[in-house]
């Protein structure tokens, strides 16, 4: 880390050339091998004098010594501030400065296309009640109208009829008028009994109810631009999850953000990430809590005993101390002393549990001449940047073109290889931008052949064409941190929100249809849910990783069923990752912790496993069918993804 340059770094001036050059005048005299230490100059032989009682030295020797503190000091600005080193700074600041400026753009955009639908929703209301009002206006005033006309005839037939009759009661009677006279009778009476409707038959009321105070308020909050002043060098984290934690318990980090000056952060929504890896790769990524007051707790747990790496990122840079040296026991015995002596009881004894090969987490080995019978076909990958090699690999998919595509996390990449393993492209590129990825979680094709990826840094689902060009990005300013992403059988877009424990389905426009779920341990509620898939029934199968569960919903977010506990036996999870459906219906888990791959039928009993023995998992994420019907996983642990033969 570089010091910041401060004005005592030259407080001591080196002297400059003229300050060797003698005082008097003119400087044409030859000047003598003296150097007066006093005054700080060379002494020509007219100088002398002036200068009898001064310390002097040889002026070779003066200028050596001036030459060799001029060099100290060079040394000591380099071995500071390391130009190389600045030079790699100043670029990382350039390139923060134009990501930012890039985000900024990109939220006109969202400010931008969120009010113009809202603009557009405005119109589309005003005119359906413009119609309604035009409606509503007709029906009432053809009634009416109606009633006038009615009204109008009657008066008028009324009106002459009686003026007939007046005229003929007003002449003379005689047998000539007595015809008229029956006819008017007969007209009187049937006017007598005509009913005109002397009541209105309608009213005038044609209100307006606007309820514009909520939407005003509404309108006035809506929005709001998330930013945080914190910077990694002065952040830090506390907690005994720090040092050590106990195989298959939930250990927990404080993190402590600060600004520049080491001023505590009194507001949420930093950009955090925590990984928990050996020295061969990532294993285990936990769950960050934030309390939005600048404080953040990171909950994980490990599955196996050992030396680890905890790495604290903020904004992709490593806070205070990160990473933090980490070790793992079975049990309490590694504090056995202290502990005993500040609970005044000795540490309880280890659950066993079965054993099993597929369940095996020891360190990760490759087939040996004569391996273990299983159901493998073949794996893929070893831990690098390039292609067909992975670091942190997280979601499957599989296309129904033959293609299989991995999530590669830590790459910033999707990769994508044929069936039978064939590496044939990947894209991405590493930023915070519409179009770059920065942790992208899960993968999913759409019925179109788009590429639908879950960048859970980024906090939005990003959309490519099948040859890795970006067309679009939904959910933006939504979700906290989406993991999972699947396709129902309306073309809508499935995003399991692992930081909201949410589930939400958008159309692939970006419009929210529905969301369910939230934090907790209920039917309806999650811990850190990954992944989902969707059965013929159109139901979502969602992977409850630290309730230790699977979960099936309808579209609507009702419970349809429900099934696992915490274990290791059949039927039991150490959180599940990964799932998927088959075409009887049968649904296939990735068990995470137990480092194995369940299968069970659709109402959740279990079936069987698949067979992983010879080349066991390691932290299994990510799970897929292929078009062709195998089973293929994100083997995360060992960097590499496998595909495993699956009798449907």
């Amino acid at each position: 880390q570089i010091e910041p340059i401060t004005k005592d770094c030259f407080s001591q001036s080196v002297p400059s050339l003229s300050s060797f050059l003698p005082p008097c005048k003119p400087f044409h005299l030859q000047v003598a091998d003296l150097y007066c230490s006093a005054c700080k100059c060379a002494l020509c032989e007219d100088c002398l004098p002036d200068h009898a009682e001064h310390p002097k030295v040889a002026l070779s020797q003066a200028l050596e010594q001036h030459r060799n503190n001029l060099q100290e000091r060079l040394g000591a600005v380099q071995d500071r501030y390391r130009l190389p080193q600045i030079s790699d700074v100043l670029s990382f600041v350039k390139e923060i400065l134009q990501q930012l400026t890039n985000q900024r753009a990109s939220i006109e955009e969202d400010i931008q296309s969120s009010f113009e639908d809202l603009h557009k929703q405005l119109d589309v209301r005003k005119s359906v009640l413009l119609m309604e009002l035009e409606v509503t206006y007709g029906l009432k005033q053809k009634v009416l109208q109606a009633q006038i006309d009615s009204l109008l005839r009657g008066e008028g037939d009324i009106t002459a009829t009686c003026t007939q009759a007046e005229e003929a009661l007003a002449g003379e009677p005689c047998v000539a008028s007595l015809q008229v006279e029956r006819e008017l009778w007969e007209r009187l009476g049937e006017l007598a009994g005509l009913g005109l409707p002397c009541q209105p038959e309608e009213n005038d009321q044609l209100d307006l109810v606007m309820e514009t105070d909520g939407l005003r308020k509404s309108i006035h909050n809506l929005g709001t631009i998330v930013t945080t002043s914190a910077v990694a060098s002065q952040s830090e984290a506390m907690g005994a999850g720090l040092e050590q934690c106990i195989v298959g318990h939930p250990a927990s980090v404080t993190i402590v953000t600060r600004d520049k000056s080491g001023g505590a952060c009194k507001s949420g929504n930093a950009i955090l990430s925590a990984e928990v890896f050996t020295p061969d790769g990532s294993i285990v990524d936990g769950e960050i809590v934030d309390h939005k007051n600048g404080t953040y707790e990171f909950v994980y747990t490990v599955p196996k005993e050992g030396d680890f790496s905890l790495a604290l990122r903020l904004y992709d840079q490593h806070i205070k101390g990160s990473p933090f040296k980490l070790t793992v026991t079975k049990t309490l015995e590694a504090e056995l002393d202290v502990g005993a002596k500040r609970r005044g009881k000795s540490p309880g004894q280890k659950k066993k549990g079965s054993k099993r090969a597929s369940s095996a987490l020891g360190t990760p080995r490759r087939k040996t001449q004569n391996p273990i019978e299983d159901d493998l076909i073949f794996r893929i990958g070893t831990k690098g940047r390039n292609k067909g090699e992975f670091t942190n690999l997280q979601g499957v998919a599989a296309s129904s073109n033959g293609r299989i595509l991995i999530a590669d996390s830590n790459n910033q990449c999707v990769q994508i290889f044929t069936n039978e393993g064939e590496f044939k492209s990947r894209f991405g590129v590493r930023g915070r931008s519409p179009g770059q990825l920065q942790r992208p979680t899960g993968v999913a094709v759409h019925p179109s052949g788009d590429i639908i990826i879950a960048d859970y840094d980024n906090k939005w689902v990003s959309i490519f064409s099948c040859e890795g060009k970006f067309k679009a990005k939904l959910g933006s300013g939504r979700l906290m941190g989406p993991k999972g992403v699947s396709v129902d059988q309306n073309g809508h877009v499935i995003v399991v929100d692992n930081k909201a424990c949410t589930v939400f389905i958008f159309q692939l426009t970006g419009k929210l249809i529905t969301k369910f779920g939230s934090r907790g341990n209920g039917d309806k509620q999650f811990a850190g849910p990954h992944f989902a898939a969707v059965n013929k029934n159109n139901e979502i199968i969602v992977t409850d990783f630290h309730n230790h569960s699977v979960k099936v919903f309808t579209l609507e977010g009702e419970l349809v069923l429900k099934f696992g506990s915490n274990g290791e036996g059949n039927g039991q999870f150490n959180a599940p990752t990964g799932v998927a459906v088959d075409i009887n219906g049968n649904i296939i888990v990735a068990d995470w912790g137990n480092s194995r791959i369940q299968v069970f039928d659709g109402s959740g009993s279990f079936l069987s496993y698949i067979n992983t023995s010879a080349d066991p998992l390691y932290g299994p994420q990510g799970l897929a069918l292929t078009s062709d019907g195998h089973v293929v996983v994100a083997d995360s642990g060992n960097h590499c993804f496998k595909v495993y033969r699956y009798l449907q």
